[in-house]
């Protein structure tokens, strides 16, 4: 009951404002043909997609967002139009995913920690240490059948994922305690993602996560409601954490990605070309945003160690023993688990 309530407030609240009237998944807007049979592109009537994401518009994810949309529309020869809705426009991560499976919202960027409370199989991503590096992380991502499998998954419950993109190695940052290890957590309050897994891993690391919608997070930090928080560095500034959280320490526990979903009542609407094009775009814009990510990031650093942070590199050893025992838990759950949790790490090089 909690959810459906929450899916009415944000329907109604994002209705009244106008900006999902006339839900382009409507028959008016999409192809004449219906489902996926294929047709000659001159036949097709074009579609109009509303996609939404929580982040600002000067945002690495908000340019590679802004690149799909173009590429979605060249390679349909314009049958494909998407509007891209930054800043939480639309709502919250949980509350755009509730659109998106009911098909009031076409398509959405959202965290897999997110999508954790959806699909169980997104947990693996939440999981501390279980990538090594980035280098492991994007073999991973590119590569592996398991990842196909989780993010079509879900087409029953209303979405599926069509892609994904880095959001980064994420870390510790304090408002102004270096952290080297788990006891130097103790008693402080982390803002985590609403991820089980996410909660389970700060506990385990010794702190004691607070899970909080990203919004709130600039505040609750000025006002010492957190003492601190986890995420890539472009938090400091895109966000502007950075004016509150003076301490960022190199834990890397986790490489969360960003995942590209869209409704199933929408996917199958669309033309074989239709969802081609768009699918070619999505792989397009995830692999160009590699270097946008990159070079964002060392950017932010730059622009944190301005405003007065320190960033500080640790042995992540003790993290990395601290979190060990989630692992097990994980693959004792169950023979898909091990088989997901054996596939990602058969990707190390």
């Amino acid at each position: 009951m909690k959810m459906k309530k929450l899916l009415s407030i944000a329907a109604t609240g994002v209705l009244s404002l106008g900006l999902l009237a006339a839900c382009s998944s409507s028959s008016d807007n999409t192809s004449s043909n219906g489902g996926n049979e294929g047709s000659d592109t001159d036949s097709e009537k074009a579609v109009s997609l509303r996609l939404a994401h929580n982040q600002p518009e000067d945002h690495p994810i908000h340019t590679s967002l802004m690149e799909f949309s173009k590429l979605s529309e060249e390679n349909s020869d314009g049958n494909v139009k998407i509007e891209v809705y930054p800043n939480g426009q639309l709502g919250q991560e949980r509350d755009v995913i509730e659109l998106v499976k009911s098909g009031t919202l076409d398509m959405a960027k959202v965290s897999a920690g997110a999508l954790e409370a959806f699909d169980e199989n997104f947990t693996i991503f939440s999981l501390p240490y279980v990538f090594q590096s980035q280098e492991h992380y994007y073999n991973v991502m590119d590569n592996s059948e398991v990842v196909k499998e989780i993010f079509e998954g879900t087409r029953d419950d209303g979405f599926v994922g069509i892609g994904w993109y880095d959001s980064g190695q994420r870390s510790i940052y304090t408002v102004d305690k270096k952290v080297e290890s788990p006891a130097d957590m103790s008693g402080l309050k982390i803002r985590v993602q609403e991820s089980p897994t996410s909660i389970s891993m700060i506990e385990a690391m010794g702190g004691a996560p607070t899970p909080m919608s990203f919004g709130e997070v600039y505040t609750s930090l000025q006002q010492g409601v957190l003492d601190g928080a986890e995420n890539n560095e472009t938090a400091l500034t895109n966000n502007k954490h950075g004016e509150v959280s003076k301490a960022y320490t190199y834990t890397e526990h986790q490489y969360v990605p960003d995942v590209l979903i869209i409704s199933t009542k929408v996917l199958d609407s669309l033309s074989e070309d239709q969802m081609k094009a768009i699918q070619d775009a999505a792989t397009a814009s995830s692999e160009s945003h590699k270097d946008v990510w990159a070079k964002a990031v060392e950017e932010s650093i730059t622009a944190s160690e301005e405003m007065g942070v320190t960033f500080y590199t640790i042995d992540k050893q003790a993290f990395i023993d601290a979190a060990a025992p989630l692992h097990e838990q994980y693959k004792a759950k169950s023979e898909d688990n091990q088989k997901f949790f054996d596939d990602f790490q058969s990707y190390i090089k």
